[in-house]
């Protein structure tokens, strides 16, 4: 096992390593520049002295409207409510929907954003061809279980995890489970299994790796954000997967790390690409990132990634907002909004307190060039410096 730490005691939650590696995309996502994302971690610095302020939006006001993702709505939720102390006039208001509820609501234009916890596809971006794709934070999806009398962290593998959710495996002392943790005492009983009910980035991301380590999930479901799931019950959200865990004996769950860790759910350890055991944290989310180019559009997966430390059901997450939007009164309020997460330290501080990591500190100009390219009725929103 590369960490151990028990039951992982404290608020240990995802990182938000992803947002700063941005650059500028075009439309339709053809390539101008690329990003190396790296495991080190260091939050940016405030903008430099003759720079753009990082409290430029401070005299908008504007009524904004967002959706999507589960998963970073704790910090999304926080930095809106600490903007209002920066620009009175910016109120926003995001609901944690589910990440195809976000996608629906954004091409639709029924908010002014949206937010996934997996990229666009092709399909869903050709009907919002001026997406720009935003990675805010990167997080983890965990294999939670509610077990009587197993005080250590389970260990599972791919194949294994995909035998439970396919119905393949169905009792908790399978030979498959038993070999993967010797010396654990496992029950007898039948796994009560729990996915997300509706269309879920986690679901993405969780459907993506298993596609990746089994042919027999490839094939029977492959990757979907909504799944007819073979066997189990259904819960809404992330919240209502941690719920449906804590209230059922004997079941196991996928849910975002954070939420595992609020809720004080054991979570296990799952066997990565090198053969090594890790345990989701902040460092083995990153390594996750380590060493990974990632291209203009951003629509990138890094499930079961490279690297003994790399936990391998990690991904980014990503806000999703126009490149030209039709109107600047919704469109410069937001863009200067993002300006202030990036760079003031109070922002960044509010990441670390909530315990998502602070971003490489080598990204800021990437994300910087991304953020001046934004338009509204054909204008750039920021100035040049």
């Amino acid at each position: 096992m590369i960490i151990t730490n028990k039951w992982r005691g404290g608020m240990v939650a995802v990182t938000i390593v992803g947002a700063a590696l941005l650059a500028a995309c075009g439309t339709g996502g053809t390539p101008a520049s690329t990003a190396t994302a790296t495991s080190t971690a260091a939050a940016p610095k405030a903008a430099a002295p003759g720079a753009i302020a990082a409290n430029i939006g401070k005299d908008d006001k504007a009524d904004l409207t967002g959706a999507g993702a589960t998963f970073p709505a704790p910090i999304y939720q926080a930095w809106f409510q600490d903007y209002l102390k920066v620009a009175p006039g910016v109120k926003t208001n995001y609901q944690g929907v589910g990440s195809g509820g976000g996608i629906q609501q954004y091409t639709e234009k029924t908010v002014d954003f949206g937010a996934t916890d997996l990229p666009m596809t092709d399909a869903e971006q050709a009907k919002a061809t001026d997406t720009q794709h935003i990675p805010m934070v990167l997080g983890s999806v965990v294999i939670t279980y509610n077990l009587d009398g197993v005080t250590a962290p389970l260990k599972f593998d791919g194949d294994t995890i995909a035998k439970i959710w396919l119905g393949k495996i169905t009792k908790w002392n399978d030979a498959a489970i038993a070999a993967l943790n010797p010396g654990v005492k496992l029950p007898t009983t039948d796994i009560a299994v729990v996915s997300r009910s509706d269309s879920s980035g986690t679901t993405g991301v969780f459907t993506d790796y298993l596609s990746t380590v089994s042919a027999d999930w490839k094939s029977a479901i492959g990757v979907q954000k909504a799944v007819k799931w073979p066997v189990g019950q259904g819960g809404s959200g992330n919240a209502g997967v941690t719920n449906g865990v804590k209230q059922t004996k004997d079941s196991i769950g996928y849910v975002e790390l954070n939420y595992a860790i609020s809720n004080k759910l054991p979570y296990g350890d799952v066997k990565n690409k090198a053969g090594k055991f890790v345990t989701a944290t902040i460092p083995s989310t990153s390594a996750a990132a380590a060493g990974v180019t990632l291209p203009d559009h951003y629509r990138v997966s890094i499930v079961n990634a490279d690297g003994d430390a790399a936990y391998p059901i990690a991904s980014f997450t990503w806000l999703l907002l126009r490149q030209d939007a039709a109107s600047c009164a919704k469109q410069k309020p937001l863009v200067n909004m993002l300006w202030w997460v990036f760079h003031d330290p109070s922002a960044q501080k509010t990441a670390t307190d909530l315990n998502y990591a602070p971003l490489p500190e080598k990204a800021l100009a990437p994300i910087e060039k991304t953020l001046k390219s934004l338009k509204c009725e054909g204008k750039v929103i920021l100035p040049a410096s």
